[in-house]
């Protein structure tokens, strides 16, 4: 019976985890769906953190794989405007802080946070862009 428990409990913290990222890569702008692909999954998160593609390379490295996915972490939390107390949140309790980001009142900012990146919006959906605010500055 305590088997069944924890194993339902387990099952329970992944179908959350899933529906979490899935609603995290939504928010920022990418298919929901790419985040339950492995590695295509990692390469979007870095494209939500505005970091190269490449950086998928390092997580084959040993230690260096631990410091780029923490650096990731971090990284993301800035983008949804949330600072490394977060980031120590997500560490240590993911499965309480990811669905307080995903379906929570945090907006995605742009990449680590970027000030100069803001939302547009079309006739799909929420679409990030980079909108130069110098351009719209009404002082020029």
């Amino acid at each position: 019976m305590l088997f069944l428990f924890f194993g339902l409990l387990y099952i329970g913290i992944i179908i959350l985890a899933i529906v979490s990222w899935w609603k995290l890569f939504e928010k920022a702008g990418k298919p929901g769906w790419a985040s339950i692909v492995p590695i295509y999954g990692f390469i979007v998160q870095l494209e939500i953190v505005g970091k190269p593609a490449w950086w998928t390379l390092l997580l084959f490295v040993p230690i260096v794989n631990i410091v780029i996915l923490i650096w990731t972490l971090n990284l993301l939390c800035k983008s949804f405007g949330k600072d490394e107390g977060y980031t120590v949140g997500m560490l240590f309790l993911g499965f309480i802080f990811l669905p307080m980001l995903a379906f929570g009142d945090a907006v995605y900012l742009g990449p680590a946070g970027d000030p100069d990146y803001q939302f547009a919006r079309n006739t799909y959906g929420t679409v990030p862009i980079p909108v130069n605010k110098d351009l719209y500055n009404s002082n020029n």
